[in-house]
């Protein structure tokens, strides 16, 4: 999959492979060619992705080669049990969790699973979640606070389900309790968006201690594409909308609505999965280690502090 901003990087490497591929074949020596080549590639990928628009930023969000919530938790952990049901309706495939061992500790891992293929999309609903997801969440919350064990919650989601059936089994009742009941854990919570983190989907599971967006991510409370529809009455508005919407990583952390940013590797996560995957883990170790040395009642009352003061001026 290959972006339209990244065309001109991508035709630059097919260059310098044709050249190396030349002197295998004539056995020239292009030595300096091919080094010259490769700042040229390494210069051109900076100066693109230090300057991606918002828009630009949401595309390699949903990059088809992009780590999801799964890929992530193999990655990271060293056995990983998977959990099931909501024990009320059913399995929603597109909220998964359960507990993971990262360095000898055990970890309350819940997100949000999208699909690879066609079929996987349709069986993981494509990352939207049900309200039975959400219940299902909340139930992996509760168990984890029972056995005294952390919380990271992996966000990706272009929103709930917004489906009639989803709302007629209390789609936004189930979101509302979740953000009620996440304020008042007693276990440490870890919320990092990893893809896209659009409205009421997104923060049902996103209320926690520390709340981390990988860089090239979004967080919103409408996506481009539904914001360009209401406004304009078309999508084909969608980048003015992202950058009215002011939803990147950079954004959310100068509005105070997140506490950091995970830099990925150089193109995006998809790159090298599994440094991002390290780099990941490492910030939630560390994040651990500095939660664990709060009684449950501060980290309480600090996540209900930093909640509460989003939106909040003084004139």
């Amino acid at each position: 999959m290959l972006l339209d901003f990244e065309k001109p990087i991508a035709e630059l490497e097919a260059k310098l492979a044709d050249m190396k591929q030349l002197a295998v074949d004539k056995n020239v020596d292009v030595q300096m060619a091919v080094k010259f080549l490769e700042e040229s590639i390494v210069k051109l990928k900076k100066e693109t992705y230090q300057n991606l628009t918002r828009w630009q930023r949401v595309q390699l969000s949903r990059h088809g080669d992009r780590p999801y919530t799964l890929d992530y938790i193999y990655n990271i952990t060293d056995q990983f049990i998977e959990l099931f049901g909501d024990r009320t309706v059913r399995d929603d495939k597109a909220m998964v969790g359960g507990f993971g061992s990262i360095d000898g500790q055990t970890v309350m891992f819940i997100g949000q699973q999208k699909g690879r293929n066609t079929k996987q999309r349709q069986q993981r609903n494509f990352g939207m979640a049900n309200p039975e997801g959400y219940r299902k969440a909340l139930r992996l919350m509760k168990m984890a606070e029972k056995f005294n064990k952390p919380i990271v919650t992996l966000i990706d989601t272009p929103g709930a389900y917004p489906g009639i059936e989803a709302e007629e089994r209390g789609q936004g009742e189930a979101i509302a309790r979740n953000l009620k009941e996440m304020f008042m854990l007693k276990v440490p919570v870890i919320c990092i968006i990893i893809g896209e983190g659009a409205s009421g989907g997104a923060l049902g599971i996103a209320i926690g201690d520390k709340v981390l967006m990988l860089e090239n991510t979004w967080y919103s409370v409408i996506s481009p594409e539904s914001c360009s529809s209401i406004l304009w009455r078309s999508w084909e508005y969608k980048e003015q909308a992202a950058e009215a919407l002011k939803l990147t990583a950079e954004d959310m952390f100068h509005f105070k609505l997140v506490d950091g940013i995970i830099d990925e590797p150089l193109g995006g996560a998809h790159i090298d999965p599994v440094r991002m995957s390290q780099t990941i883990k490492q910030e939630i170790i560390r994040n651990l280690d500095i939660l664990n040395q709060l009684t449950p009642q501060e980290r309480i009352n600090m996540r209900i502090d930093k909640f509460c003061s989003m939106g909040v001026f003084v004139e």
